[in-house]
């Protein structure tokens, strides 16, 4: 054991010039990742396998549900199969308000986290053992479920890393976002290889098998995190268990109801999610705006998110449609030969997360360097919708091509990269610093219920889509958003100053 001698400058009063100077965000010298805190790396491989299994099988799940059963699909009206496409991932994101309030009310963040994980992999093991339509019954709602849950808590582990004024948040949600894109990156290539090898439930059983990967990761990492992590916020109350039960087989009971008489259906099944997730965003804002246990800075917080939600809302609203019509674009407009290979549509989905890999480290970067200069959130939101907006207007110049070049595609994607890249990560990190203290967990469950309205969105607009009318569809899209991106920087600073000091 070393004892310090006069010769260590801070016992003898003398200064120690040549320590390195102690970092103000990591006094212990803990390990980093790229300067962040080390558990990070954890989370970013526990998303990166998670987020692998999930477009793995999303890059698979249109075709598998409207190619006909001599191609082994299972034949259903390729409208319908759009909308059942949105209608599920808003679901997912819908998802997230029973993971955020399980996560707030009974487990915690990281209990919650951990069970979504087991009812995602169940999820992928049901689409590739379960035949017809059973198999992608249970299959899309047990990772719909789970999907919802692990996103709520995963991103609200993140945030647990850091403190609120922590000027690497932004930097340390652009890296863990480039996780989700790595999974993304090779779930749907790897799928789309094993789907032409094998076929579908081949494609869906490798998503299966990546997600097992990336859980039993979790079980062996989960020791770094936080101890503030089982916290349960609000715990509730055991008397109050009966009825939050009744309240769940109620709903269920509903649902089923509706299904049985018809009311439900898969051709209206997108048009239900975006009506519930409406319903669900008012009651949330009105909950936590009327919470009398908030103070003036918080309430006037959760004002400023409004806006903020619409804009992610119509953002997503397009970008999700890489899964409703960019995927049947792919399929029916690209020509998807290219050095003398031939690709499946779904490989398609790959494109963007090789975007998201190559940008978001130079994203992360400037946003470092810049630090309080860059641009406040509601400006990066209003950007986002511009880009957006451009990206859908390039799909008119290739109207009149009978076979499209995938390059296009390639520049299509590109420009909603960059919009992404400006509003997702940020927005991410948003939620987690304007979250009421009594509400953490809720108000990351807010921000992807903005992501499920535009996902439903998605999948309702794909009905209007069609080769006859790209140019008026792609047209009107692509003007709408851009208008909003340009009300959004107009109404950039009044909404910063709603923030209450958080940029």
């Amino acid at each position: 054991m070393s004892q310090h001698t006069p010769a260590d400058g801070p016992l003898s009063g003398t200064p120690d010039r040549t320590a390195a100077p102690v970092d103000p965000h990591n006094p212990a010298g803990r390990k980093t990742f790229f300067g962040q805190p080390g558990m990070l790396a954890n989370l970013f491989s526990v998303e990166m396998w998670e987020r692998f299994s999930f477009y793995g099988m999303q890059a698979l799940v249109l075709y598998y549900m409207y190619y006909p059963a001599a191609q082994g699909g299972l034949g259903i009206d390729e409208g319908v199969a759009a909308g059942i496409v949105g209608a599920y991932g808003g679901t997912v994101y819908l998802c997230s308000i029973l993971g955020g309030w399980v996560a707030d009310r009974l487990l915690g963040s990281e209990r919650t986290m951990l069970s979504s994980a087991v009812l995602i992999m169940l999820g992928h093991i049901a689409l590739a053992f379960i035949p017809g339509v059973a198999g992608l019954t249970i299959g899309l709602l047990s990772i719909a479920i789970g999907s919802g849950g692990l996103k709520t808590t995963c991103v609200n582990l993140v945030g647990t890393l850091y403190e609120r004024d922590d000027p690497r948040r932004d930097a340390g949600f652009s890296l863990y976002y480039m996780g989700v894109n790595i999974g993304a990156l090779f779930g749907p290539l790897l799928t789309s290889f094993a789907w032409g090898t094998w076929g579908f439930h081949a494609g869906f059983g490798i998503a299966a098998v990546f997600m097992a990967l990336g859980l039993l990761q979790y079980i062996l990492t989960r020791k770094g995190l936080p101890e503030t992590v089982h916290t349960v916020a609000n715990r509730l109350p055991r008397s109050q268990y009966g009825k939050w039960v009744g309240i769940a087989l109620a709903f269920v009971a509903v649902v089923l109801v509706l299904l049985f008489t018809g009311i439900l259906n898969p051709g209206n099944l997108s048009n239900a999610v975006i009506l519930v997730v409406v319903v669900a965003a008012i009651l949330l804002f009105a909950t936590m705006l009327r919470d009398k246990g908030l103070s003036s800075d918080e309430h006037s917080r959760v004002l400023a998110f409004i806006p903020l939600f619409i804009a992610t809302a119509a953002f997503f609203a397009l970008f999700q449609q890489q899964f409703t019509v960019l995927a049947i674009y792919a399929d029916t407009r690209l020509n998807l030969s290219l050095f003398g290979m031939d690709f499946k549509p779904s490989a398609v989905q790959s494109i963007n997360p090789v975007f998201i890999i190559v940008m978001g480290m130079v994203f992360a970067a400037a946003w470092t360097k810049l630090g309080t200069r860059q641009p406040s959130t509601p400006v990066k939101f209003g950007i986002a919708l511009l880009l957006i907006g451009v990206a859908f207007l390039l799909f008119i110049t290739q109207a009149q091509t009978a076979s499209v070049f995938v390059g296009w595609i390639v520049l299509v994607l590109f420009f909603a990269t960059l919009g992404e890249l400006f509003l997702s990560p940020v927005g991410l990190s948003l939620a987690t610093k304007l979250a009421p203290r009594k509400f953490p967990v809720q108000m990351v469950a807010l921000y992807n219920l903005s992501v499920a309205l535009g996902t439903a969105l998605s999948g309702s607009l794909a009905e209007f889509y069609s080769r006859e009318n790209e140019v008026g569809y792609f047209g009107t899209m692509g003007a709408i958003t851009i208008v909003l991106g340009i009300v959004m920087l107009l109404v950039a600073k009044p909404v910063l100053k709603l923030m209450r000091g958080i940029r």
